[in-house]
């Protein structure tokens, strides 16, 4: 089972409703039974550096401790 935000437009309850993640229920806010609507927020990680992406390219010094001219992350 998985926990879910559900916000109500009508009264502006937010709340969090248990089901599982196959399942797709109409949930009503329990203040003022309105339809409420899932929250959908983005997830809490970040990735920094190079590596993360299939577009980086390992040139020659990588790994060494050489600075970047103008790159902020090694300041």
């Amino acid at each position: 089972m998985a926990r879910y935000d559900y916000h109500c437009p009508e009264c502006g309850a937010t709340f969090e409703v248990e089901h599982p993640m196959s399942a797709h229920p109409t949930v009503s806010c329990p203040s003022c039974g309105h339809e409420a609507d899932r929250v959908f927020d983005p997830s809490g990680i970040v990735f920094k550096g190079s590596g993360f992406y299939n577009t980086d390219q390992r040139g020659k010094g990588a790994g060494s401790s050489e600075k970047c001219e103008g790159c902020k992350a090694c300041d």
